[in-house]
């Protein structure tokens, strides 16, 4: 059994132009009865870039007060706006801070540093997790420069680390830092090589096939992603029983009647 957070689905209404604010107790409650030991709020899976300032502490605000653990992604496209998510999600009580690196403008080591450290510090003592995914973001962190930001900010715990294949995620286990798996095809060799659990996003919905470490994760993630995967996941958790929409913040679209009628015969067949 693995110790899994999922990337949590942000529930939206009303064509995504509003914060479902009803639906997240019953869905944190689904994601304890599928074994979760917590949340990343608003990370990829949960659309958080997509959402402004306002929505984001909200959302924050929401999943707190659960049984879950709230881990708060608040990385964002400028400093000003990351270090303004962290202070809030610290204050609200957050059980730590995780931050991406800048999406759209390549930065350097210098600027990926001094941005961290001003989110790190912004939330401190909170724990602060960086948020490797260089398929998102444009670009990988550079391990030294994590070496580096120890150095500056001393509440830094780990990483969250969602790249592939192997030789590309390895280097971000180092030693003293707790490193969550992101790549459900990963993780089993992520916890053999010291990682400490997984932050997936097909825990979102299928939580319980996360937490066995069930060796179809991988072809599991590869249905889903052959769909529109926030709307996907948000069918498969609303089939599952939570009542949550299928709505997607734009550019991310919803399925098609096609695709809904493929999704629903293919979570039917799925043991």
């Amino acid at each position: 059994m693995a110790r899994v957070y999922a990337a949590a689905l942000t529930p939206l209404r009303d064509a995504a132009s509003t914060l479902d604010e009803g639906a997240v107790e019953p869905y944190a409650e689904f994601l304890v009865r599928g074994g979760c030991e917590g949340v990343l709020a608003l990370g990829t899976t949960g659309e958080g870039v997509l959402l402004s300032v306002a929505e984001r502490r909200r959302v924050v605000e929401l999943f707190l007060g659960r049984t879950l653990r709230v881990f708060a992604h608040c990385g964002a496209q400028s400093t000003r706006d990351t270090v303004a998510l962290a202070e809030h999600a610290a204050a609200a009580g957050v059980d730590a801070v995780a931050v991406i690196a800048p999406p759209y403008f390549r930065l350097d080591e210098e600027a990926l540093l001094a941005h961290f450290t001003a989110a790190a510090r912004a939330c401190a003592p909170t724990p602060f997790y960086v948020y490797e995914f260089a398929g998102a973001s444009g670009y990988a962190v550079p391990p030294p420069m994590i070496e580096r930001l120890r150095e500056l900010a001393p509440n830094l715990a780990g990483m969250k680390v969602s790249d592939t294949p192997w030789n590309a995620f390895a280097p971000y286990l180092l030693e003293g830092l707790a490193v969550f798996v992101g790549p459900e095809a990963l993780i089993a060799q992520g916890l053999e090589h010291g990682a400490v659990g997984a932050v997936s996003a097909l825990a979102s919905a299928l939580p319980e096939h996360v937490v066995a470490v069930d060796p179809a994760l991988a072809e599991i993630r590869a249905t889903i992603e052959q769909f529109p995967r926030h709307a996907a996941l948000k069918r498969i958790a609303a089939r599952r029983g939570v009542p949550i929409c299928e709505d997607v913040r734009g550019p991310l679209r919803g399925l098609r009647d096609d695709e809904r009628r493929a999704l629903d015969e293919w979570l039917d067949g799925l043991s």
